[in-house]
């Protein structure tokens, strides 16, 4: 049986992990030409109830263990003025331990036999033969056919058409990313202010988050409640006008909170936010099944990357548990997946509203209090 898994991030790869521990053999179709073609984002806080679980169902928790970056779980909310309104610390108790995502994705990378990962197979089409199998059509004129094919290429997956008409929505939230490098030397008020973890300074309609990384890298988002007309209307190839238009929304905030955005050492970058529908699903179809953002694309609230791995390694279980129904597998695997990625969905709307709704930044805060209240504190 072939496996034709789309896309190398991290659910993908934790799938093709995860079917090999299993004894499975599956081969990762990526678009991308090499693994470090393309920057791979951030800080993730990995959750002790599916990420790290996921890890432990691949053999891989004690060496993710080896990567966390100490002390990144420390979390603080400030006002607009630079106002410290909630500040935790980080014991190594929280259970949502810091990795870098490149790291991680790294980790999967190696622990995977050679050959797995097809680099520079952008997927093109994809045509349904007999039975459950599907021929697969890339850029550069290759093809491939599937007895089983994975969508795990994300928001605007190729695969997705094949189960669901379902197309990501524009959230009405915009994120600007941008990168300070050497902070501590260069920017140290912008330094001081996101202090050893994540920063959350918000205000209603807009914020600027950040986060410690390595080496004294701050990743900052600015968040904008705006239309997408409002976007697209930023020439992002002019760096130094798009900084000043951004920067405007914020006037009279703190100034190392504004550097954040006006002496940012890299081009900003226009994330706007999508979401598919939070009740998400679709009709079992023969040969193909979806995993991560490709099947619960959600609002960003440190759920994306762990739903996505706990994912491979639900599927992975699921075919090794059904070694001789693959259908029997996936509608086991599925059904589980709609019901706790519609929950996740919705929680994750719940937290953008906390973040920029009219009782920012007050209303994360009674978030955070409440999780202290229940336990250790959740990663926004």
């Amino acid at each position: 049986m072939h496996i034709a898994i789309i896309g190398a991030g991290l659910g993908g790869l934790m799938l093709a992990r995860a079917l090999h521990i299993h004894g499975i053999a599956a081969t990762v179709y990526e678009a991308d030409a090499t693994p470090q073609a393309r920057r791979q984002g951030g800080m993730l806080d990995i959750h002790e109830d599916t990420g790290q679980q996921a890890l432990r169902a691949a053999g891989l928790h004690d060496a993710f263990r080896a990567l966390i970056h100490a002390g990144g779980e420390a979390s603080r909310v400030l006002d607009q003025h630079g106002t410290v309104l909630l500040e935790e610390g980080d014991d190594g108790t929280g259970g949502r331990p810091e990795v870098a995502r490149g790291e991680l994705r790294r980790l999967l990378l190696e622990s995977l036999p050679t050959g797995t990962v097809r680099w520079g197979h952008k997927l093109t089409g994809v045509t349904t033969l007999d039975g459950c199998r599907h021929r697969l059509s890339f850029a550069h004129g290759a093809t491939a056919t599937s007895d089983l094919l994975v969508g795990a290429d994300g928001a605007w997956s190729k695969v997705r058409p094949l189960l669901s008409n379902a197309q990501p929505a524009y959230s009405g939230i915009a994120f600007i990313e941008t990168y300070l490098f050497d902070s501590d030397r260069r920017h140290p008020a912008s330094a001081h202010a996101v202090g050893a973890g994540a920063l959350f300074a918000l205000a209603p309609g807009k914020g600027i988050q950040a986060h410690r990384e390595a080496d004294g890298v701050l990743h900052a988002y600015v968040a904008l409640s705006k239309p997408e007309a409002w976007l697209a209307d930023i020439d992002f190839a002019a760096p130094a006008a798009a900084r000043t238009r951004i920067a405007a929304q914020f006037a009279g905030w703190a100034p190392a909170l504004t550097a954040l955005i006006t002496e940012a050492d890299t081009p900003p970058a226009p994330r706007p936010v999508h979401m598919l529908p939070v009740d998400h699903r679709w009709q079992r179809v023969a040969g193909v099944t979806l995993l991560g953002d490709a099947a619960h694309l959600m609002a960003p609230a440190g759920e994306g990357a762990n739903l996505a791995m706990f994912d491979g390694a639900e599927l992975a279980q699921a075919l090794a548990a059904h070694p001789s129904d693959m259908e029997a597998a996936l509608l086991a695997y599925e059904t589980a997946l709609f019901a706790r990625s519609s929950v996740a969905a919705v929680e994750s709307e719940r937290i953008l509203r906390l973040c920029f709704g009219d009782d920012a930044p007050h209303s994360l805060v009674q978030f955070f209090a409440g999780m202290q209240d229940a336990g250790p504190a959740r990663e926004v």
